[in-house]
């Protein structure tokens, strides 16, 4: 069984099903106010693996993950350029989706838009109102977190310990510091929606409740989202409904912070770098393996010479599955598709190497161990199948296809390189190059095998053919 970090309890914990076979799952989204930034990339494949994990061992699972299309940064946005929030939320939108195709992310089972749950929200607002817990400001309806027991568990501090330093804006008209808004009152020029408390529009916080559980229901199973999410915003969420009385997610997920020099990458330190813009430098690919090879909830650090590690390591992956020439699990500009174990046994794939996989992985998804354990595969069948070994060389290879299938990862090989283009070899890498074919001949596998990690290492994809060695970028 999956046992995974709860930040609720602070222990590794496993991962209960509500219902027998089915994990419902929500993973608070974007709010489209500008194209997506690296930590959005993270939290998105982060979610995409655990979720394609629990489908390799074969639950079902209800995944929701939202849009937030209305919200302050939206309405600044469109004030500064002279169009309508709308307008701005459907181009950042259409960007987030492109991105998320690119990264071989699967799309949500529901992918909610605030703007269509209004209605609902407005119904929250009421009765959270009715029991006392909520009132109305000038300003619009905030929650009086005082009036809600265990406020601050996401935070793992205590209500009073959150309340001091804590400050109020002038204006505001709180009772207290903590205290947020449910629904904001109409503005001049800002959009607006009727409700019995007054015309206004929903708080942040507000959203992610209706929809969770508007769609998976009371007592869901697992709430997820980055580091930054569990407090204010996953504790104001929680609030809400224990404040109806109502049971709330199960367990709680949270993925670790995108640094930069060891500073997490945020718009106001300076450091934010937009994920389209990694995407347009580098195989998509790569930031699915950077952050496979770290721990979901520890930092990882994106830079160009990460990244082209990164690449690396994929064209040693990419180099396995050409050698073998073993069918893409993918097609071009779509997700790959999910990996079951059965599906992986039934593919050829060695039982123990499974075995091993889904072990690390249940251990509070553990990606890079598992991740390590498919590398020393890779290494296992070049040497098998430059000793001659032939099936046992296919049916590692096999097995590496299928456990990178299962972490979202589709191998493939590239075209050929032009002549004199960045994939000719220079003089000391052909240098290599004729070493090597000199040690396959000599059956000095472990020199040559030695040699082929020296130049995937560098960059390089090996191949072996009836002429010998051949590498290209």
């Amino acid at each position: 069984m999956l046992r995974l970090h709860d930040t609720a309890t602070g222990q590794v914990e496993p991962l209960r099903q509500r219902d027998a076979g089915r994990v419902s799952m929500y993973v608070c989204g974007p709010t489209v106010y500008d194209v997506p930034h690296l930590g959005h990339g993270r939290f998105s494949l982060v979610f995409d693996v655990l979720r394609r994990y629990l489908l390799f061992g074969g639950l079902d699972v209800d995944y929701v993950s939202n849009i937030t299309d209305i919200d302050d940064k939206i309405i600044a946005r469109a004030a500064a350029e002279g169009r309508p929030p709308d307008q701005v939320a459907a181009e950042f939108e259409a960007v987030w989706w492109q991105v998320m195709r690119s990264l071989g992310v699967l799309a949500p089972t529901h992918a909610p838009r605030a703007t269509q749950w209004v209605a609902p929200m407005v119904d929250l607002v009421g009765e959270l109102l009715a029991t006392g817990k909520a009132y109305v400001t000038a300003g619009g309806v905030y929650l009086s977190v005082g009036s809600v027991d265990g406020y601050g568990l996401l935070a793992r501090q205590s209500l009073d310990s959150l309340r001091s330093g804590a400050r109020v804006d002038v204006g505001e008209e709180k009772r207290s510091p903590l205290d947020f808004a449910l629904w904001k009152r109409a503005k001049p020029g800002e959009p607006a929606w009727d409700a019995p408390f007054g015309a206004g529009r929903p708080g942040w916080h507000t959203e992610c409740v209706a929809m969770s559980l508007g769609l998976l229901g009371d007592g869901f199973d697992l709430h997820g989202g980055g580091a930054d999410l569990a407090f204010p915003h996953h504790e104001n969420e929680r609030a809400q409904a224990v404040a109806l009385g109502r049971r709330f997610a199960g367990h709680w997920a949270h993925n670790g912070w995108v640094v930069v020099e060891g500073e997490k990458m945020s718009k106001s330190l300076g450091n934010f770098t937009s994920l389209t813009d990694l995407l347009q430098r580098s195989d998509p690919r790569a930031y699915r393996l950077l952050v496979l090879r770290s721990h979901y909830r520890s930092p990882i650090e994106v830079t160009p010479p990460t990244v082209a590690d990164a690449e690396k390591g994929l064209a040693r992956l990419d180099a396995l599955a050409r050698r073998f020439a073993l069918a893409r699990l993918d097609a071009p500009g779509a997700a790959p598709e999910a990996v079951t174990a059965e599906g992986a046994l039934a593919a050829g794939a060695d039982a123990s190497s499974v075995e091993a996989f889904t072990s690390r992985m249940d251990d509070d998804l553990d990606a890079s161990g598992a991740l390590a354990g498919v590398f020393d595969l890779v290494t296992r069948a070049n040497v098998a199948a430059d000793g001659g070994r032939s099936d046992e060389a296919r049916r590692l290879a096999v097995t590496v296809v299928q456990l990178c299938g299962a972490l979202g990862l589709a191998l493939r090989g590239g075209g050929p390189d032009e002549a004199g283009g960045p994939g000719t070899p220079d003089g000391p890498t052909a240098a290599l190059v004729a070493e090597r074919d000199a040690a396959r001949a000599a059956r000095d596998f472990a020199r040559a095998d030695a040699i082929r990690e020296q130049l995937a290492g560098a960059g390089w994809v090996v191949e072996d053919g009836p002429g010998g060695t051949t590498i290209r970028r």
